[in-house]
């Protein structure tokens, strides 16, 4: 894997460069919600600016057809205007198939392709993958912070590892609660996941978001690991919508008695604020622990930087997805099309 803190000035002054970033942000009235990813890519942006490269930066964005109305915005959240914003590459029907034709159009004005953007990573999408057998490709500053952090708490020893799994998306949980049986000391349980363990074990979650898909799983779990799911919870309109403040202490004492944390998902549904209350105290437990901690995932960034705690963590990763991929220990195409897998 080549990585662009090998390329010098000389190498990159008055080349013409590709960047793949993730400007897929929330968008309101025309206003970016959310910054931080965007800013996430400032380093590697300015390293390449300030070796002389012609910069060209590469992003899809769901919340926007198109990102020119949008390129102020982000010239200023990035403290520059010396590079190109490419349009919305979702646009393209040769993106989303990875489509090689697509992507030998696409590398053919440039002379260096560079990925930094881990959170997309694990798509096989042209722009990730495909445009990698076209140019000179290498991994950028914020992609390769990304995996090396990750790769760390995969390496580390399981004494005093805790993982905190949250949110609404289920599916992407249940993969990386399998790695961590034996790569973690405790996997404390919140969001819709916990509803999934909850009816498991017996217990009425009336009208609560839920796959039944995973009962089976979550029933063979229970009981046989360090799994540890809500004893008590916060109903509203039939709905389990946060855990309760017995959970919360236990939750807070694990943390408490943790070398490492790996978070990702709220544990409530965090964007309305009385049922924010338990991710809150969470994230505090976290910060007012001596633990070196890793949180990633959209909804859990958003929630930090709502509450301003978002600075208060060792890391942040901006991968949702791809975290989640990577600490499940799948291969993430993004970083295969890099050689990153290759012995």
């Amino acid at each position: 894997m080549k990585l662009i803190s090998e390329l010098t000035e000389k190498d990159l002054s008055g080349k013409k460069v590709l960047l793949r970033v993730d400007f897929n942000v929330p968008v309101e009235n025309g206003k970016i919600l959310d910054t931080y990813r965007i800013k996430a890519h400032k380093e590697t942006i300015d390293y390449l600016i300030n070796c002389g490269a012609k910069l060209t930066l590469l992003s899809h964005i769901a919340a926007a057809e198109s990102f020119e109305p949008l390129a102020n915005q982000i010239k200023e959240i990035l403290g520059t205007e010396k590079f190109y914003l490419y349009d919305n590459i979702r646009k393209y029907n040769g993106e989303e198939t990875n489509d090689e034709e697509f992507a030998k159009g696409l590398a053919k004005s440039f002379d260096i392709y560079i990925n930094d953007a881990f959170s997309v990573s694990h798509r096989n999408h042209a722009s990730v993958v495909a445009i990698t057998k076209f140019l000179p490709s290498y991994a950028g500053l914020l992609l390769t912070k990304e995996f090396e952090n990750l790769k760390k708490i995969l390496e580390l020893s399981k004494e005093g590892k805790t993982l905190i799994l949250g949110g609404a998306k289920i599916s992407t949980k249940f993969p990386v609660i399998i790695n961590f049986l034996d790569k973690a000391e405790n996997i404390l349980i919140g969001g819709a996941v916990a509803n999934v363990f909850l009816k498991a074990n017996g217990v009425d979650i009336k009208k609560s978001l839920t796959d039944d898909k995973f009962l089976s799983e979550a029933k063979k779990f229970l009981g046989n690991y360090n799994i540890m799911i809500p004893e008590d919870y916060v109903f509203f309109d039939d709905m389990i919508l946060d855990i309760g403040p017995k959970t919360m202490e236990k939750f807070s004492e694990i943390i408490k008695n943790s070398k490492i944390i790996i978070w990702n998902g709220p544990l409530g549904k965090a964007e309305i604020e009385k049922f924010s209350y338990s991710s809150k105290k969470i994230a505090e437990a976290i910060i007012s622990s001596n633990v070196f901690s890793v949180v990633g995932g959209g909804d859990t960034i958003v929630f930090l930087e709502k509450i301003s705690l978002i600075d208060k963590f060792d890391y942040i990763s901006t991968g949702g997805g791809a975290m989640l991929e990577f600490l499940a220990g799948n291969k993430l195409p993004g970083l295969d099309a890099l050689k990153y897998y290759d012995a």
